[in-house]
């Protein structure tokens, strides 16, 4: 048994697959026959030679240099070709270090890089200088640390060999990698992840617990944690595949839908407000019921793209693709007469190309709206060419009046009624009732015309006494009824949704980014760096760019997207900058294994829930998440990912766990957004008087227990319980919340009215339940936690509980009982 040498290989391959280490290994033909464990001596040794290994590998370019570049160096020499406000270059002494053409050529006799020679590579030459350092020291930038001079150093030393962007090439097929422990993985998967486990001298974690397995496997499924009767049912399930069924079972939910759409909301900053000004009322719920539907549906993912960004393009849309096409009304809005309309189009037309960059690609188009982009190769032409295809919209740039149906209806044309089936009748017959009272008053005066009547009869005529009142009457009839349909169209939902002009309109530069300044004119296009676009006329339609989206040569779409799935399972992604897979963003932790997801979930056909079912069953997932302090020093953020995850839960799913384990939890699913209760006012400092609605008042129950999905999202004040727990604004598309732990959050978790009453609830139903108290306690303990409390446990709550009953109300006692549990770490966390 070849062990170490084994080692070397899957080291070497695992970290560095594309270069050819046969010299290295013929030279460490270490063998160890017939071992099955290393001694202390061999393990000291391999970490040893682990380290030696390392220090002798090449350098990666886009690993180890790229990062450097683009910390350091790339904002003054790097892809912006442009000038400043001043006039002045962006790009300094006209040197671009981020492509070999620009580090390698020569300019009056001095070239920046010259491979294998430091002597002659004038930026080794500047960056060593302690006259003249670059970066410079009043720069933008920190100096260089000596590791990464070394890095810089060894690699001009090498050849200074560059790279293609990792992001911006088409994944490949990736070799498995050798591993030692060939006994734990139960996929590919986990085979690529123990194989840079194994090359760290490290060893994964055993197997979470069942209980430990259920509750974090349902929050991440549901958002949602398991009931006791769905606990006793997989405890008590003793066959082989008993995780694989309640995998199966959790998908199968209507609540899968619900959580997972929650991550698409923040992708995509859906809210019930405009997000400007007056911050009116804006009705995107029906785009969020049909996004729940898509996810319970297992619409693969590329429909999903598509449905989006043209979903109004197909020959005969369906309802739920012109429902999808609402993703391009989603962005923020100015009521009218607040803004130039100009330039309210502009802002609408820039935000719905930097959400495409965002959700879609993982680039930070936005950056190229003044000048081109700093760090990666995308210049300021390529992102008007992608407005350009966004710039055609048939609607007004800004809302309407304060008045009429669509204005309480927090709607703005172009949408699609949406009634139910008792709205439609009764629309019908409102319809019915004003077109014959139309037809009477016809008929009235054509009779009044035939007769000779006056329209308007004075005192002193003689009229049909049975004609005369008639006219006036009928036609305040026709007022009266389409007064009582306006009202009553209120009550009925619409979808925002994207329609084209017949004409497209010409896009030009904006020159600096300012709407009224324009510069040449451009067509719709792709930015230049990726796979060209396939047009199916002459002038391309957002139907081409969402079919070029989901190419399979497109790099970006669907790696992006396994990423952030990842992202949602174990706490962060492969790629941690979720929201930028350009230059400024993290080099991948697995890129072999990020490759190997994507072609996967490419040819399952975009299936989201063969993913989500392949990630949870790898041994990966299910890891023990304790660890010792040494792994958390060693590895703080688990990107070696040798334990499970342990993240803090979100916002949602703390507040939807505490109503399903107290047992006020609404299940309903869909509709109007629900105002959860609030603190008294809490509108008044970011409502103006005018603005509607401009004061907040909860919704009754049990309408006020829905799931959070459902919560009215003020874009001017989002829900405090929810962004107490770091949810975002929705102002902007958020690709990942950042965690953070606060006394705020203990507070509020303490002191919520709503969340006392829901305790005082599960404490009611506890007392009217048969069985010991401490039958109880073991009962709520395992409803809260999932886990039966220990002894010591048990003995701390019978004793909280009698230190209570000291004010003689048995209520109370059991209340507090309940609210201390839902305040235990435990209860806050995914472990």
């Amino acid at each position: 048994m070849y062990i170490i040498n084994l080692m070397i290989k899957t080291y070497m391959s695992s970290q560095y697959p594309n270069k050819n280490h046969l010299a290295l290994e013929l030279s460490c033909q270490l063998r160890i026959k017939n071992l099955t464990s290393f001694d202390m001596f061999s393990r000291t040794y391999l970490l040893v030679f682990s380290s030696a290994l390392l220090s002798q590998a090449q350098v990666s370019f886009n690993k180890d240099i790229r990062p450097i570049l683009s910390g350091k160096c790339i904002v003054c020499h790097g892809p912006d070709d442009g000038v400043d406000a001043k006039g002045k270059a962006n790009r300094k002494a006209g040197l671009r270090l981020d492509i070999p053409e620009g580090a390698y050529r020569e300019k009056d006799g001095i070239t920046a890089i010259v491979p294998n020679s430091l002597e002659d590579s004038e930026a080794w030459v500047r960056i060593t200088s302690k006259d003249d350092p670059m970066p410079p020291v009043d720069g933008h930038a920190k100096p260089l640390t000596s590791n990464e001079k070394e890095l810089l150093k060894k690699w001009i030393q090498e050849g200074a060999e560059y790279e293609d962007f990792w992001a911006f090439v088409p994944a490949k097929k990736q070799e498995v990698p050798t591993i030692i422990n060939r006994a734990w993985p139960q996929s590919d998967t986990d085979k690529f992840v123990l194989a840079k486990i194994e090359a760290n001298g490290k060893s994964p974690k055993e197997k979470a617990d069942n209980r430990t397995l259920i509750r974090r496997l349902s929050l991440d499924l549901t958002g949602l944690p398991p009931t006791l009767e769905e606990i006793g049912q997989f405890l008590a399930d003793t066959t082989p595949n008993a995780y694989q069924k309640l995998v199966a079972r959790l998908l199968a939910k209507p609540a899968y839908g619900e959580h997972m759409a929650k991550y698409w909301l923040d992708l995509v900053r859906v809210a019930d407000t405009n997000g400007n000004h007056h911050d009116h009322y804006r009705d995107h719920s029906p785009y969020r019921d049909w996004v729940i539907q898509a996810f319970n549906g297992n619409l693969p993912y590329d429909q999903f793209t598509k449905y989006q960004i043209a979903g109004d393009l197909y020959k005969n849309p369906t309802q739920e693709q012109l429902i999808a096409s609402g993703f391009n009304r989603l962005h923020l809005i100015i009521d009218r007469g607040t803004a130039l309309p100009e330039e309210s189009h502009f802002k609408n037309v820039v935000d719905r190309v930097s959400a495409v960059g965002t959700a879609f690609m993982g680039l930070t188009l936005g950056c190229a709206v003044c000048h081109d982009h700093k760090y990666d190769p995308i210049t300021q032409k390529d992102f008007y060419q992608m407005y350009a295809f966004f710039n055609n919209f048939d609607g007004a740039p800004e809302t309407g009046g304060r008045g009429g149906p669509d204005f309480y209806r927090g709607l703005q044309p172009p949408y699609l009624d949406l009634p139910t089936e008792e709205q439609k009748v009764k629309l019908v017959d409102f319809d019915h009732q004003i077109k014959t009272t139309q037809e009477k008053v016809a008929s009235l005066k054509q009779l009044q015309a035939a007769t000779g009547i006056p329209a308007a009869p004075d005192e002193t005529s003689q009229p049909n006494p049975n004609l005369k009142p008639q006219i006036p009457i009928a036609e305040k009839q026709i007022s009266d009824l389409q007064k009582q349909r306006s009202s009553y169209l209120r009550q009925v939902r619409g979808a925002m949704v994207m329609r084209e002009r017949s004409e497209p309109k010409k896009t030009h530069i904006r020159i600096r980014g300012n709407y009224d300044q324009l510069g040449k004119e451009v067509t719709r296009n792709t930015p230049q760096f990726l796979p060209p676009l396939k047009k199916s006329a002459e002038v391309p339609s957002r139907m081409d760019l969402a079919n070029w989206l989901v190419e399979k040569q497109n790099p970006l779409t669907a790696r992006v997207a396994v990423n952030r799935f990842w992202q949602q399972l174990l706490g962060t992604g492969l790629v941690k900058t979720s929201e930028d897979f350009g230059a400024q963003g993290m080099w991948p932790s697995h890129p072999r294994l990020l490759d190997q997801l994507t072609l996967q979930f490419v040819e399952s056909g975009w299936d989201v829930k063969k993913l989500m079912k392949d990630i949870v069953l790898t041994q990966t997932y299910q890891q023990s998440s304790a660890a010792t302090s040494v792994d958390f020093k060693t590895d703080p953020e688990n990107r070696l990912l040798a334990r499970g995850s342990r993240t803090r839960l979100d916002a949602e799913i703390i507040r939807d766990q505490l109503l399903a384990v107290t047992g006020v939890l609404n299940r309903e699913m869909g509709g109007r957004s629900v105002k959860t209760p609030q603190p008294a006012g809490i509108w008044k400092m970011v409502a103006l008087p005018s603005s509607y609605p401009n004061s907040f008042q909860a919704d009754p129950a049990p309408a006020d227990k829905r799931r959070s999905i459902y919560t009215f999202w003020k874009r001017g004040l989002a829900p405090p319980q929810m962004t107490i727990f770091d949810a975002p604004s929705r102002d902007a598309c958020i690709a990942r919340r950042e965690r953070t732990n606060t006394p705020l959050q203990a507070l509020l978790l303490m002191n919520e009215p709503e969340y006392f009453k829901a305790a005082a609830h599960k404490a009611k139903t506890l007392m009217a339940e048969e069985g010991s108290e401490d039958e109880k306690l073991i009962r709520l303990h395992e409803t809260v936690t999932t886990h039966k409390p220990s002894e010591n446990s048990l003995k701390v709550l019978k004793e909280g509980l009698t230190t209570f009953r000291e004010d003689g109300d048995e209520h109370f006692a059991w209340t507090m009982i309940v609210h201390t549990l839902l305040n235990r770490d435990s209860f806050k966390n995914k472990q």
